[in-house]
């Protein structure tokens, strides 16, 4: 559920045609160029290339078949837009629904129906006239050296009962996005609430229930009644505020006029292993919103570690003294990160990448050293390739009349398609407050005539050497999970133009085009921090909130 409200990214595949214009390497032609390019890349390598759409498969030619692996905004965004009259597409997944998770924090406290955030994926491919074969089943297994997966049914469909079955694939869409992070923290799994699917959402809500009616006994002490109605939320991230948030407005709206005489004894508590609560936004939101928690009442405890939950308590470590604590509770719900799936740990075992959270995958989306398979959302992170590894072949693209040294218009004139290319190189500008590109080359070589600047290899390689510190990974959001299903969609769509077209022009891949992140807290308002620096707090906020998902 964490990445419901981290924010939302687009990845776009916008067109860079003229990256490779005046490359003339000695001896290798531009279609030679392009299909090396194209070997690295894959089919995706030409996703917007201009010229219309791709043309038929042939009749007789049998569908190369695309398995799509999980339901999630991922896998079902690149479903929607693949076009399924070229594959036989199948879909593997436990789920046989699409959860709209943003709206999972409103799910536990009934503000919102789960059966509204909820559509059967058979029921989309059919409004999508599209000729999907939907397989509701757990993949346990991937075997990429002979291109299988090994699923298992949960109602056993095979005659001994035990539901297992294997599918074979020419290409594989890991799409199985994550689970809850407990950090091994003792007691988490057995006494703490997630909020990752429907179901938990649902578990909450009667849980809470639960707690108001046992308070609510003749033969229960006031000690015990604040312990039951103490409400823990661990992590202090956008999904936990939000809940929080919401579970506040329950109270006060809907559960104090139920059961009015235990109202006195209820309490929310935020507990936070950083020194404020939404630390990844601007420090003028997480002042908001714990300005606004402290006037609801909710407590925010910052600095805390959780080290145990046991059935009654939780202890914590203050961070800064070391000295543990520990609370009594009532319901406590977990939501301090995401961590990687079994299937997907023993598949980075397989092919070379131990010791990571999610899937590598190149930036079109390629699992890297695995052909054939990508992999997208929670469960995969694109490895953005750094300028400095290509710093040569830059200078050389942009040195159209082969002088050997670079002027300002020329760097110019290809500064959109490098920036597209490596959108590092637009952070690290912004970072440091610099205008334009001028800025940054003048900081190299100290030249204060902006129009007579000229640099050869080295001083370029000098200007762009610290360029690369601003390579970042998207977050676990919605929408990059979104964007990049829409992307590879559009990517397998023209699949066969590129390969009857290799010598087209080769449309590099851009990164995540920031438009800023939201938090809902509770009362009709929200807060978002939007790019330029926009800070954007109150009750227009959440307006603009419920429309981000909108499409």
């Amino acid at each position: 559920m964490r990445r419901a409200k981290m924010g939302f990214f687009f990845f776009t595949s916008r067109a860079a045609a003229r990256f490779l214009d005046g490359i003339g390497r000695p001896g290798v032609s531009t279609a030679a160029l392009l299909l090396t390019a194209a070997s690295g890349g894959g089919l995706v390598a030409y996703a917007d290339s201009a010229g219309g759409s791709a043309p038929e498969p042939s009749q007789d030619a049998p569908k190369k078949k695309v398995l799509v692996l999980g339901t999630g905004w991922a896998g079902t965004s690149f479903l929607k837009d693949l076009d399924c009259s070229r594959y036989e597409v199948k879909v593997i997944s436990p789920r046989n629904y699409f959860a709209f998770t943003p709206l999972l924090p409103s799910v536990t406290c009934g503000t919102v129906e789960a059966r509204s955030i909820v559509e059967p994926i058979r029921r989309m491919f059919e409004k999508k006239n599209k000729d999907v074969t939907f397989y509701e089943a757990e993949c346990f297994k991937i075997d990429a050296s002979k291109k299988t997966v090994h699923c298992r049914s949960a109602v056993g469909t095979n005659l001994d009962g035990n539901g297992d079955f294997m599918l074979d694939y020419d290409y594989l869409v890991v799409a199985l996005g994550a689970t809850v992070n407990t950090f091994n923290t003792p007691g988490v799994l057995e006494h703490c609430y997630f909020l990752k699917e429907v179901e938990d959402a649902q578990k909450i809500r009667r849980g809470v229930i639960d707690c108001f009616e046992k308070a609510s006994l003749p033969n229960i002490s006031e000690e015990e009644k604040r312990k039951t109605l103490h409400f823990v939320v661990i992590g202090g991230g956008p999904t936990g505020v939000e809940f929080a948030a919401e579970l506040h407005d329950f109270l006060v709206e809907d559960l104090v006029k139920l059961y009015p005489a235990i109202q006195e004894f209820v309490k929310i508590t935020i507990i936070q292993s950083g020194e404020h609560i939404l630390n990844m936004f601007d420090v003028r939101i997480a002042s908001f919103a714990e300005e606004k928690f402290q006037r609801d009442g909710i407590e925010v405890g910052t600095g805390f570690r959780v080290v145990k939950v046991s059935d009654d308590s939780i202890t914590m470590k203050r961070k800064s003294v070391g000295e543990e604590v520990s609370v009594p509770y009532g319901m406590a719900i977990w939501s301090a990160g995401i961590g990687t799936r079994p299937v997907i740990m023993d598949f980075m075992q397989q092919i070379g990448q131990t010791n990571r959270r999610a899937l590598a995958t190149n930036e079109w989306l390629r699992v890297r050293e695995c052909e054939g398979v990508y992999a997208i959302g929670d469960c995969a992170t694109v490895s953005q390739r750094k300028i400095m590894d290509d710093i040569s072949m830059v200078f050389k693209m942009a040195d159209k009349d082969n002088s050997g040294i670079l002027t300002l218009k020329e760097i110019n004139d290809v500064l959109e398609d490098i920036c597209l290319r490596y959108p590092q190189v637009e952070l690290y500008m912004k970072s440091m407050h610099m205008l334009d590109i001028a800025d940054l080359i003048r900081g190299a070589i100290g030249d204060s005539h902006k129009e007579s600047m000229v640099v050869d290899i080295e001083e370029f390689k000098k200007a762009l050497c610290h360029v690369d510190s601003q390579v970042k990974s998207a977050p676990a959001t919605a929408q990059v999970a979104a964007q990049q299903g829409h992307y590879l969609a559009e990517c397998f769509n023209k699949m066969e133009k590129c390969k009857e077209n290799p010598e087209g022009p080769l449309r590099m891949t851009g990164g995540y085009k920031h438009l800023g992140q939201f938090a809902p807290l509770g009362g009709e308002q929200a807060a978002a921090e939007l790019p330029g620096d926009w800070v954007s707090m109150g009750h227009s906020t959440q307006w603009l909130w419920y429309s981000v998902y909108a499409r």
